[in-house]
């Protein structure tokens, strides 16, 4: 498991000839970091005096988004490992035979849906970071300001992680031919990278105001 081993030997892997881990794994750990900064700034902020002066609406919302990154960590983590496997069904649907038309159908048809399957994971990552993005809001308005620098990184790592992915969901839709399929997908990339943009930078937006 890639979580399991320690940073150096995640990047030298990531740096080595093998095909992974790739940039949908590396995408996935920039989230669960962006998540984690952003975590680690609820802990300097709940609790303290600066949360207890906020009205009962915003402390229930920063209880609610802290409890809701800790869980997004945990997905993205799993999506580091599971990521490296989503090519798989793809190269196992090559390998399938190719004799008769018949052969060559089932071929054909076992390749397009690896695709889909293979789009699933980075999907599921870009969905996650997405959410992130949206949970780091709080933080950026009424978060520890000694640690607004952190939630400055972990917007920007969320936003990596959420276009990253994407870039691999991407370039899955373009082997498939199912136009319909396809068309239905654009358009959620596109709508996920322009509203993901958007709260990122209204987040550093405010970042930057309260750093002053």
């Amino acid at each position: 498991m890639l979580m399991d081993e320690s940073i150096r030997n995640y990047i030298q892997n990531v740096a080595s000839k093998e095909p992974t881990p790739g940039g949908g794994s590396v995408a996935a750990l920039a989230g669960s970091l962006g998540s984690a900064l952003t975590a680690m700034v609820g802990y300097l902020t709940i609790g303290r005096k600066m949360y207890e002066e906020l009205d009962n609406e915003a402390k229930k919302e920063m209880d609610n988004n802290f409890e809701e990154l800790k869980k997004s960590i945990e997905k993205l983590n799993y999506i580091v490992d599971e990521d490296t496997k989503a090519f798989d069904k793809v190269m196992e649907a090559f390998k399938l035979p190719k004799e008769t038309d018949e052969e060559k159908k089932n071929r054909s048809q076992a390749i397009q849906e690896g695709y889909k399957v293979a789009l699933e994971v980075p999907l599921r990552c870009a969905e996650e970071c997405f959410k992130v993005l949206e949970l780091q809001k709080i933080f950026a308005d009424y978060g520890n300001v000694n640690a607004i620098t952190d939630v400055g990184v972990g917007a920007l790592l969320a936003a990596t992680g959420l276009e990253g992915a994407l870039l691999n969901v991407k370039i899955n839709l373009n082997s498939i031919k199912d136009q319909e399929y396809k068309n239905k997908m654009e358009q959620k990339i596109d709508n996920l990278l322009k509203e993901g943009t958007e709260i990122k930078e209204e987040l550093m937006k405010t970042v930057y105001k309260r750093l002053g």
